[in-house]
Order: structure tokens, then sequence, then C-alpha cells
């Protein structure tokens, strides 16, 4: 059976006005090209569909059939063009945002809600993944937008800045390295460490680090998040390196001690990015707004 929607509309045009000759003027078709379409029909399924008279065309109880699923179908087919269309028109539409650890759980989630609330007919698949990653899903078209570290290569993206994100070095008051004001990441490589999940974006950033400089992270035991890895810090299970403004969010909080890294790579800022903010379909581009606009 190869129906398609001229053929259901024809069809139904011919019920809707008795005779084939009518129901070929309704559809633009000629009368010749009519009937050989309700001809294909009925040889395909070896079926009738038409009772032919004198005065016109009745449908067979096989072309009562056909006439409720083609309504359906067409009905169908009408709203998902009136669906594409606002798609189209960036009226309604799913944006794909990968992230790395930071942004989503530092940065984003109230600039999210907010956007949601403000646009309804918008829906956002949000995924976590290191930034190298990031670049390479918006190189091959794979996402619409992306928030990586400015430490990876985007010669090749459209970028703006989002926020700067530092990341520190927090540990136990009684720690040995405790009363330094400020570390290199490779002078506590020899201590114990409590890690974010071995899939966090940050996570693997971090142990990559620990390998170009020749060494290994001892890590203890990996904690839920940035909040899971300040708690044990604090109570003397190990080091952690978290984001500055995931300490910034439990100011006042002196159950643990932060200090400064001095690499470059933990100076980092974070960039918006894709593979051209021009081009980009109007329901991102709406978010891309909104994430500039704070």
């Amino acid at each position: 059976m190869h129906f398609d929607l001229t053929d259901l509309r024809l069809y139904l045009n011919i019920l809707d006005t008795g005779n084939i000759t009518a129901g070929a003027g309704r559809s633009h078709l000629s009368l010749a090209a009519a009937s050989a379409r309700i001809r294909a029909m009925e040889a395909s399924l070896g079926i009738e569909f038409l009772e032919r008279g004198r005065r016109g065309v009745t449908p067979t109880p096989a072309g009562k059939a056909l006439a409720q699923h083609a309504r359906v179908l067409l009905q169908q087919s009408e709203r998902m063009q009136q669906d594409l269309a606002d798609y189209a028109k960036g009226v309604k539409g799913q944006v794909r945002l990968l992230c790395n650890t930071t942004a989503i759980t530092e940065y984003l989630p109230e600039l999210l809600a907010d956007f949601l609330r403000d646009h309804p007919n918008l829906d956002i698949d949000l995924q976590e993944l290191p930034s190298t990653r990031i670049t390479h899903a918006l190189r091959q078209g794979a996402a619409d937008l992306g928030i990586v570290s400015d430490a990876v290569d985007t010669d090749d993206l459209q970028t703006q800045a989002f926020r700067d994100d530092p990341l520190v070095l927090i540990l136990p008051h009684d720690h040995p390295l405790a009363d330094a004001s400020e570390v290199s990441f490779s002078d506590t490589l020899h201590h114990d460490y409590v890690g974010l999940g071995a899939n966090s974006a940050l996570a693997v950033y971090l142990e990559e680090q620990a390998l170009h400089a020749g060494l290994r992270m001892q890590i203890r035991i990996r904690a839920d998040g940035f909040d899971g890895v300040m708690r044990m810090v604090a109570r003397g299970a190990g080091l952690g390196i978290v984001p500055l403004a995931a300490i910034q969010r439990r100011a006042g909080d002196p159950s643990f001690k932060s200090v400064a890294l001095k690499d470059d790579w933990a100076q980092r800022k974070l960039l918006l990015c894709a593979r051209s903010f021009t081009h980009l379909p109007g329901y991102a581009r709406a978010l891309l707004e909104a994430l500039l606009a704070v």
C-alpha cells in the first residue's frame, strides 16, 4: 500500500462532492490523473473503495474505513505542519545546551528556570560534558550552544564571555598545606583528595591535569557534587578542588579553608559558544540572549 497525502485528500474530496470530476477539480487534478490515482489505490490492495453509478460515486464498506483513516491522517499532517512552522519561527522548539560541571551546578539552575518560565513553548536538552567534547559536538552540529572553559580550542567556533570561573583548593584547617596563601596543583598531588563523580566533566579535567604533571590524583572517595566535596573536606576526608563560585554560595562557612591555585589553567573563564550565533534557530537565539543578559 503506497498512498500519499494527495491520494487521501483526493479521495475525501471525491466523497464530499459525490463524483470524481468535481473531486478532481477541488484537488487541482485533471480527471484522467484523478481516475488513475483512485484505480492505483484500489489495485494496491485489491479492494474497491468506490461504487460507481450514473449519479456519481458512493463509498464501499472498505471505502468508509479508508475515509475515517484518511481524515485522521490529514488532520495529523496539518497539526504537524503547524507545529513545525512554530519551530521555524522560533515560537516552539528544543535547545540542546552542553555545559561543563560548574556551569550546570553553579550558574544555570536559576537562569534556565526563569527562561523556561518565560518561554512555555521551549524545552532545553541540558547535558554535562567535558569542554573538549562540547566543542567537538558543536563542530559536528550535534548541539545548539555550549558553555566551555577557555582552556580548550575554540578557534573555529564563535564565543562570548559568560563568567569568570577560577578553581580553588579547599582543605581542612589542620591540613599541612593550610598555612599557604597559594599552591601549585602538582604540590597537592602527594595528598589525599575527595573527588567528584568519575563521570563529572571537572573530575575528568582535573585528572588530565594531574597526568600532565606526571602524577595521579589520590582519590579516597568521590562525592556527588560540590556540596558533597566541601562537606567531606570540612570533616577531614582530604583535599578538594571546586569553583570559587561554589564557595561563595556558602559565604561565611568557616568549616574549611580555601587556597588559591597558582596554575594558569585554574584561572579559567567560561565561554558561551556555537558554530554561528547568527545562524542559530530563533528559539536557541532566545536562550543565548537570556544567558548573556545577566
